[in-house]
């Protein structure tokens, strides 16, 4: 393929010409817990993620203590729970994240964050980040984005709930900020979403669209609509990843579990590799195979001279015989020689 779009995140070129790169989105998943926040890495790696993810905000820097009830929210997994009492039980601690990013380098897989404000983005370069997540609720925090892309950084962009108009804006905003690499993910921003809401044929029309490599940020309860999304283009898969489903934490109940991760990171993987290229051609694994094809084969014993008849032979495996596509041909003529029964047609025995 020519002029893919691509970005690279800590020396890994993703493209749709390349595996899948798997995100494991750590989220409110550590329960309150570093000790946690350390595992989910560990099982991260084990699985075979590509990167980490966290989120870098406290509850004053993403809303206010305020309890009336535009602040409340009604419905849901946190029902009840004012957005601040949300964001203080699910926050990650700043100061876990220098001992989080170490342990990921040591370990060997990528690590990087969501960034919530401008005071986040200055923390996460202080730990010299490798890349920029803005979540699908920030997508139209046109300012932030313009002070992420103004580190130079590789950025993806959620797109949960943006129309095409402001999905445009956040890309303009991301160019003016000085952003060189840019990827966006298709997300829907239910908590779980049901695999009907994701359409994902949009995929392929936002490629086109906007020209950008273009993943999936997937919060369904399986791998399903992920692995098809990678047949429609999408290079970079994020999913929100748990130790334990029916921990209580806020996004516990959502998330996959290690199995799942790693059955995730396998099969999108198998299904990238069996989109392959444009080919008409016998593939490596038919060779040999050929002979079991039909051919034309006589199914009477025939003396020389003899006129064949329908009757004299039939279409069957394997395939050491002339094409069936011959059949009207070959009746009609004359054998040169005498035949036996299940002797291959070839053009041989037939008289020009």
């Amino acid at each position: 393929m020519n002029n893919i779009p691509s970005i690279s995140i800590a020396g890994r070129r993703i493209a749709i010409d390349s595996p899948p790169y798997i995100i494991a989105e750590l989220s409110a998943n550590h329960n309150g817990s570093l000790e946690t926040a350390l595992r989910i890495i560990e099982e991260a790696k084990t699985a075979g993620a590509d990167a980490v993810k966290l989120q870098t905000y406290t509850a004053d820097t993403i809303t206010l203590d305020c309890d009336s009830e535009e602040f409340k929210i009604h419905g849901g997994l946190w029902n009840g729970k004012t957005l601040y009492q949300l964001y203080e039980e699910a926050h990650t601690p700043w100061d876990w994240h220098k001992p989080l990013f170490e342990h990921a380098r040591n370990l060997g897989i990528t690590i990087f964050s969501s960034p919530f404000d401008n005071t986040a983005v200055d923390l996460l370069e202080d730990l010299n980040a490798p890349a920029y997540k803005i979540a699908s609720f920030e997508a139209v925090d046109l300012p932030l984005i313009k002070y992420v892309a103004s580190t130079g950084k590789p950025m993806i962009i959620s797109t949960g709930m943006a129309d095409a108009e402001e999905i445009g804006e956040a890309i303009e905003a991301a160019r003016e900020g000085g952003c060189k690499e840019l990827a966006i993910l298709h997300c829907v921003s239910g908590y779980p979403a049901p695999a009907a809401d994701y359409n994902l044929r949009t995929i392929p029309d936002m490629i086109e669209r906007f020209g950008l490599v273009t993943g999936l940020s997937d919060h369904t309860l399986d791998n399903t609509t992920a692995i098809a999304s990678v047949a429609l283009g999408a290079p970079i898969i994020e999913k929100h990843f748990t130790l334990d489903r029916n921990g209580g934490g806020p996004d516990d109940s959502f998330s996959l579990e290690p199995e799942e991760l790693a059955a995730l990171c396998r099969d999108t993987k198998s299904a990238w590799s069996a989109m392959g290229d444009i080919i008409y051609r016998r593939k490596s694994s038919e060779q040999g195979n050929e002979h079991f094809r039909r051919s034309l084969y006589f199914v009477k014993g025939m003396s020389a001279g003899e006129i064949v008849v329908a009757d004299c032979v039939r279409s069957v495996r394997p395939g050491l015989g002339i094409s069936p596509k011959y059949f009207d041909e070959v009746i009609g003529k004359k054998v040169l020689c005498d035949i036996d029964f299940a002797t291959p047609v070839s053009w041989g025995v037939l008289e020009d």
